[in-house]
């Protein structure tokens, strides 16, 4: 219910933007660029942590976590503003299309797989942000003409801590074994490649875990896209 008040607040009310505050745009052409061209106007590119965790796969960021892109998410994320979904998924979509070597056309049926918010932060919320902008990159892509879904079977079996403060070790050790498939989602894993999709990644540890309990269900990940990531994970080519 409070999902659906946000909608209609935000069809009917004015609205500044989300990245910079500029009056009556919930996101002005300014920031969704920010979004969509990434790191020095370059695009998506792949990040990595540093240290990185075992079983991370390989990630794409489309864009750094600062200025407008950080004032964007945390929109969305904590402030429900619901209608910027769309460019976030779309900024996802860039990213995902990333893994590919030059960024060319997907091939083939692709799984975009969500990693799992906390039951309770999504009660909190009042939706899910990350499985809310998978399912606009998987719009997007489709329009594009790939073949990509998305398939939301990961399910946090046991409560962990904040993440906020964390050190990167910490953080592995809060999520690990926090992670399984849904009843019946091995078999849905195994049609397609998957793709891990996340607002952000940070020491990599949510993604890692979830890799290994997708591998260990019969899924096949092919790599990991995040609409951002830290400015100093894009500091290192990664090849």
């Amino acid at each position: 219910m409070r999902g659906m008040w946000r909608e209609i607040a935000g069809l009917v009310l004015p609205a500044g933007c989300a990245g910079c505050g500029r009056p009556r745009t919930e996101l002005c052409a300014a920031c969704r660029g920010a979004l969509l061209r990434g790191a020095g106007g370059r695009g998506p590119r792949r990040v990595r942590p540093d240290p990185a965790p075992a079983r991370l796969p390989r990630v794409c960021a489309a864009a750094p976590y600062a200025d407008e892109v950080r004032a964007t998410v945390l929109a969305h994320k904590e402030r429900g503003a619901l209608g910027l979904a769309g460019p976030l998924g779309a900024a996802l979509a860039g990213a995902i299309r990333a893994l590919r070597p030059g960024g060319g056309p997907l091939r083939g049926p692709l799984l975009l797989v969500p990693v799992p918010s906390a039951r309770r932060s999504v009660a909190g919320r009042g939706h899910d942000p990350v499985r809310r902008m998978a399912l606009a990159a998987g719009r997007e892509l489709r329009r594009g003409g790939a073949d990509a879904r998305v398939l939301a079977v990961l399910r946090q079996r046991r409560p962990v801590a904040d993440q906020a403060g964390l050190s990167a070790s910490q953080r592995r050790r809060n999520l690990s074994g926090a992670l399984e498939v849904a009843a019946g989602g091995g078999r849905l894993l195994m049609a397609a490649p998957v793709v891990l999709v996340d607002d952000l990644v940070t020491t990599g540890a949510s993604l890692a875990e979830a890799a290994q309990v997708i591998e260990g269900a019969g899924g096949r990940v092919v790599g990991a896209a995040v609409v951002a990531a830290p400015t100093r994970a894009f500091e290192t080519n990664w090849n």
